[in-house]
Parts: C-alpha cells; sequence; structure tokens
C-alpha cells in the first residue's frame, strides 16, 4: 500500500459541498492499495501511521506520535482519503498509468477494511469516501509530508 501523510492543525473532506470528514490537530493520510495488497498491509500501514513519530515533543524535537497526541491533552485525529493516483507510473510518456493500483472492488475492500480498522484503534478517525469527487481541504503543519509505502510480505 502506498500513502501520503501529511501532519496538519485541521482537514476535511467534502463531496458536493458537504462535509464528510473533519479533524483537528492530526495526519490527513491519503492512501492507495496496489495490485496484490491484503489486509496484511493494511494492518502493517495503520501500525505505522498511527507509531510514526512526527509531531514535536515539549522540546521541539519530532518525537510524539499521533497516539501521543490524545494523552497530551489534545486529539491527534486521522483523516483517511482513498487516492488510487498514488500509484501513478510515468516513466512512459505524460500521461500516467494505474496499473499498479488495485482493481476498484479490491481498492475499495482494502480502504473499507483499513478505516475500519483504524477506527477500533484509534479514538478520532474520520474518512472521505472510496471513488467519490472529493475537495480535501487542509492546512499542513510544518508543513511535514512523508510518503509511506508498505510492501506485500516475501514468505
Amino acid at each position: 500500500m502506498i500513502s501520503l501523510l501529511q501532519r496538519v492543525r485541521q482537514a476535511r473532506v467534502e463531496i458536493a459541498g458537504e462535509v464528510v470528514g473533519a479533524i483537528g490537530p492530526g495526519l490527513l493520510v491519503l492512501v492507495c492499495a496496489e495490485r496484490g495488497d491484503t489486509e496484511a498491509e493494511a494492518d502493517r500501514l495503520l501500525a505505522k501511521v498511527l507509531k510514526l513519530r512526527i509531531f514535536s515533543d515539549d522540546a521541539g524535537k519530532m518525537n510524539r506520535s499521533v497516539q501521543d497526541l490524545d494523552g497530551q491533552g489534545m486529539a491527534g485525529g486521522v483523516l483517511l482519503v482513498s487516492q488510487f493516483t498514488l500509484a501513478a507510473d510515468t516513466t512512459g510518456g505524460n500521461r500516467p498509468s494505474f496499473t499498479q493500483a488495485a482493481a476498484p472492488q479490491e481498492g475499495r475492500r482494502l480502504y473499507d477494511y483499513l478505516v475500519a480498522q483504524a477506527r477500533a484503534a484509534h479514538p478520532q478517525v474520520a474518512s472521505g469516501q472510496f471513488a467519490a469527487d472529493m475537495q480535501v481541504h487542509l492546512v499542513n503543519d510544518g508543513p511535514v509530508t512523508i510518503p509511506l509505502r508498505v510492501a506485500p510480505a516475501v514468505s
């Protein structure tokens, strides 16, 4: 799975002018399932997202995770947004190819799984809507933007 994490002061997703998901301080996570991904990749991605230490501690060092924020009197939100374009291959010309993205039915299944697992593991989770025309609004904090890829485990 591919994701792009953005540390935000706030973020929201709108569809047709209606807010469908919003958070205050936390992480906006754009996520794409790739061909061959399973629940195992989604689980590893979620574990990394929740534990990645990219929030400042009292000394100003990136030493806190989104989970650590909750214990500091500030709830750290996670906003998950599906974005198949993260799988873009631009090596073959000027039109990106998305053949590495999971098929839509499988991508939806893995995205829904990831959202459900995140809601079970973290107190504040919001989401966009798979395959919808979404407008994503955010105030990037820092800015801190981190690409994160979780490849299928090799047996």
